[in-house]
């Protein structure tokens, strides 16, 4: 049997490619439990077998628990009964004897190959997460395996699998069994059948990773991807920038006759490319974002992130571009917001927007509509923004003065401290409750700021946390805490009645 044991092992372990360590461990987990079907009761066995000669031993030990405590029969002794078979023995030590080798036969032969089929299966799991934990992002290739309905079963050799599912597929590509495929592996997901490796062609890193075999001059470094926004099988967006001025990163990347970007598109069901010129303007980028359509005119919203971008009427179609993709692609691409409208729609708008930043500096400046006119056609739509310029850059302006524009920035500021005593006062009209401003350690001011906070009585402030009143200048920890002790007083005297 011994012999049996290392022939087992041996073959076992050259077979899958597993360390033979893992195979004597379930050999061991098999005989162990084929040797406590003999007991009727539970009983807690290990089988321990020499690695060198194949020769085992044996196993039955039992914890010691106190008297106490309800024994489990065949696992557990009482201090009492552990006594009788050791006098040394105390709660927490274990009894251990040998006892009787069952025979590697049949049975324990059978339990030991479902145990090694599952401990085979969990070092093989382990191999394929150790072996692709680190290459989550990169571009693998493969074989197709199965294909069904839902999804494509990838083989990359060596027991593992990757998971492609139909929507990660690139428009409307057709697989067989047998064909070769590249996918970017997107994460490995760990099940009882076997890690399961997530794999996709749908994803940017697709397009960024083609381009870098296909671009000799971006796996070298000279040329660099700052971004790619994909419709997958329809179109895509990427955006180079070259670190050598001598290149030009753009037709580095289309290639001679286009030959590198159509190898590129042909591994993608024909996707199509646009290459995009990188620019750190922002504004610059959205413009060679937008290509092939042509920017007439573009204003920044650094506020909401956005840009308003107009092109002629005829051009409008191809800005949009097919249910939205190439402004979508483009706004994707750059990271803004992007509003494409006609050139007239455009003026239109901004013609409502500095009408309304008129009307506003008229009535806040008591100015008359040329003045504010002239402010707006500067670049001034906020009172804040007149108020606080330096003075030589307002009395820089045509028919301006030194003196004009200390007098704009003094209304100015003075119409900012206007709203912002209306603001306060508007906040006072809100009064507290007699039982809040007659609380002890209470000041009239500070009840008048709990009450614009919404804390209007004694109660109110009873049921306050010491950070919500935090935010008020006078109030620290301690004297928030105190606050609001003495407004639950009343509670606790209830209490006491």
């Amino acid at each position: 049997m011994s012999k049996e044991i290392l022939m087992v092992a041996e073959a076992v372990s050259n077979e899958k490619g597993v360390d033979q360590e893992i195979i004597f461990e379930a050999i061991e987990q098999a005989l162990a439990t084929a040797t406590k079907k003999r007991y009727d009761e539970g009983a807690n066995i290990r089988v321990v077998i020499d690695r060198e000669t194949g020769d085992y031993e044996s196993f039955r030990w039992w914890d010691v628990v106190a008297d106490d405590v309800l024994a489990e029969l065949g696992t557990q002794f009482t201090t009492e009964e552990a006594i009788e078979k050791d006098a040394t023995l105390t709660v927490g030590d274990v009894f251990e004897e040998t006892v009787e080798n069952i025979v590697f036969g049949r049975i324990a032969a059978q339990t030991a190959k479902q145990v090694i089929v599952q401990r085979v299966k969990d070092a093989e799991r382990e191999i394929i997460v150790n072996r692709f934990k680190h290459r989550v992002g990169e571009l693998l290739n493969g074989t197709v395996k199965k294909v069904t309905r839902d999804h494509i079963v990838v083989d990359f050799g060596d027991n593992a699998e990757g998971l492609l599912p139909r929507e990660e597929l690139v428009g409307r590509e057709i697989f067989r069994i047998n064909d070769r495929t590249r996918v970017i592996l997107l994460g490995i997901r760990e099940e009882t059948r076997g890690p399961q490796l997530l794999v996709s062609r749908a994803t940017s890193d697709m397009l960024v990773q083609l381009f870098q075999i296909e671009v000799p001059e971006i796996s070298e470094g000279i040329i660099e991807i700052k971004g790619a926004a994909r419709d997958p099988g329809q179109r895509a967006k990427i955006a180079v920038k070259s670190k050598d001025a001598r290149i030009d990163p753009v037709g580095a990347c289309v290639g001679m006759r286009g030959a590198r970007v159509q190898a590129v598109s042909n591994d993608l069901d024909d996707e199509r490319v646009d290459i995009i010129l990188w620019d750190d303007n922002p504004a610059q980028l959205v413009i060679n974002a937008m290509a092939p359509a042509e920017v007439e005119s573009l204003i920044v919203d650094e506020d909401t992130h956005s840009m308003d971008v107009a092109v002629n009427a005829d051009n409008l179609a191809q800005a949009i571009g097919k249910g939205g993709q190439n402004v979508r692609l483009a706004s994707e691409l750059t990271g803004w917001v992007i509003n494409v409208m006609t050139v007239e729609d455009a003026l239109e708008k901004q013609e409502a927007e500095s009408s309304n930043f008129v009307e506003s500096l008229i009535e806040a400046l008591d100015v008359d509509e040329d003045v504010a006119v002239v402010l707006v056609e500067e670049g001034f739509t906020s009172i804040e923004e007149v108020a606080y310029v330096p003075l030589e850059e307002m009395s820089a302006i045509e028919g301006f003065d030194e003196d004009i524009a200390e007098e704009l920035r003094a209304r100015a500021k003075d119409a900012l401290l206007t709203r912002a005593l209306a603001s306060e006062e508007e906040l006072s009209n809100t009064e507290p409750a007699e039982d809040l401003l007659e609380m002890d350690g209470m000041d009239k001011a500070l009840a008048y700021k709990l009450a614009a906070k919404n804390i209007i009585t004694m109660e109110d402030l009873a049921e306050q946390a010491v950070d919500d009143l935090l935010d008020i200048d006078e109030i620290n920890e301690e004297r928030a805490a105190a606050l609001i002790m003495t407004a639950r007083a009343p509670w606790f005297a209830e209490e006491s009645e």
